[in-house]
């Protein structure tokens, strides 16, 4: 009975796809026909698909990371270590703190070099560029990291980004400082204990921040946001918990700490919602995204997630970055170019929109045939994004080669391209 009881849950449960957060699950039944079969892709993708459909999977996950949470105080989310009094941080934004991940000075400085041609060459245009550079949770919430991880700090990229942003007289704005001098008085938490990113309230402040520097930086009044009530509640809204999700617990654990949440208002007159910014940045700007800064605040300016996702999609369909026009996109488009990246993401500022819009204005005759033939690639890889099959395949390998997801997915767009 033991054995058979898995089996014949599934015939009883109807729907066996399990409510897991962060894990990747393949949703289309393996096809079979002979080739298929002889290939031996069948069985292995049919293995796959019924461990994904277990129809016991999503219990038994959670009561295993419920195991390791309270009996070795470990959390099963990959990168993510708990800290005292149960502060959830990703480990890299704790190396990030302690500048366990710079990468140079001469590399920030080559950096920064270029920026300042591509922030000359947008403004001949009539475009300003805009650095922005966002706290991350390790730097604010030391005092909750365990003791192994700290270390007399020698550098940081943040400090090396910000000295070399005023070497080379690049636009920035610094939110990593301003939260720091918040932190002694601020009436509510900056950074929440279960979540990843800012508080609700701390992304409320930095938008409002960041709307008031573009206004004096591109010289015209925006939309603002205001805010007269603020409702505090110990039990996390927004993305004040996305750590928590992810470790798909059985039972999660009490939330004691007060998080606020501002009602956001927007300033209605549409003369103000004019100066169009396209943001670049990594998964902290998501949240202002939800909140509808772009749409009422940034005239309608796209987000491109980590330099790649275009968000919103253009006419509702999926598009990257590497199939539009950057040319176009930049000069024509947008009043505004800001890059906002968190400390944790700094090794890879931009991704590679520093360098590509530097090679674009200074060797057209290079860059332009170099993104005709990395097209190829580029589109296995979205291909790969796109289909949960190609993608778990992927984040497989990421594990198992220890490399960043992004890398293993080039990887294998480019066997599917025949290059070596």
């Amino acid at each position: 009975i033991a054995l058979a009881f898995p089996m014949l849950y599934a015939y009883v449960k109807k729907d066996n796809k399990p409510n897991l957060v962060g894990i990747v699950i393949s949703d289309k039944k393996p096809e079979f026909n002979s080739e298929n079969w002889l290939s031996g892709s069948y069985q292995s993708e049919t293995d796959d698909y019924n461990n994904d459909h277990w129809s016991l999977k999503e219990i038994t996950v959670r009561l295993n990371n419920q195991f390791y949470y309270k009996a070795f105080r470990q959390i099963r989310v990959n990168g993510f270590v708990l800290g005292k009094e149960d502060y959830i941080f990703s480990e890299s934004y704790i190396f990030s703190a302690y500048g366990d991940d710079f990468i140079g000075e001469q590399r920030i400085s080559s950096q920064m070099q270029k920026a300042k041609v591509v922030q000359d060459s947008l403004k001949r245009h009539g475009v300003d560029l805009l650095f922005v550079f966002a706290p991350g949770k390790g730097e604010y919430c030391t005092e909750f990291i365990e003791d192994k991880y700290k270390h007399p700090v020698k550098n940081t990229n943040h400090a090396e980004f910000i000295k070399q942003c005023k070497n080379n007289g690049v636009n920035y704005l610094d939110l990593y400082t301003y939260f720091n001098l918040l932190k002694p008085n601020t009436k509510h938490p900056l950074f929440p204990k279960f979540g990843h990113h800012w508080s609700y309230y701390g992304e409320v402040l930095a938008c409002d921040t960041i709307i008031r520097h573009i206004e004096v930086l591109h010289g015209k009044q925006m939309a603002e946001i205001a805010w007269e009530n603020i409702e505090v509640v110990d039990t996390a809204r927004s993305r004040d918990a996305d750590a928590l999700k992810s470790m798909n617990l059985y039972k999660n654990p009490d939330q004691n700490l007060k998080l606020a949440y501002p009602e956001v208002l927007f300033e209605s007159d549409s003369t103000k919602n004019s100066t169009r910014v396209l943001t670049i940045s990594d998964s902290y700007w998501y949240g202002p995204v939800y909140m509808g800064i772009g749409q009422n605040c940034f005239a309608g300016g796209q987000f491109w997630y980590y330099f790649n996702k275009v968000i919103p999609s253009p006419n509702g369909v999926k598009t990257e970055v590497w199939e539009l026009n950057l040319k176009q996109e930049l000069e024509q488009n947008n009043n505004v170019i800001m890059l906002l990246y968190s400390d944790g993401n700094l090794g890879a500022f931009g991704n590679t929109f520093i360098q590509d819009a530097y090679e674009m204005y200074t060797s057209p005759q290079t860059y332009w045939p170099r993104m005709e033939k990395n097209k190829t690639i580029q589109n296995y890889a979205k291909q790969i994004r796109n289909q949960p099959g190609l993608l778990k395949k992927s984040t497989q390998k990421s594990s198992d080669l220890q490399i960043p997801l992004d890398s293993a997915i080039k990887l294998d767009a480019m066997k599917m391209a025949g290059v070596k």
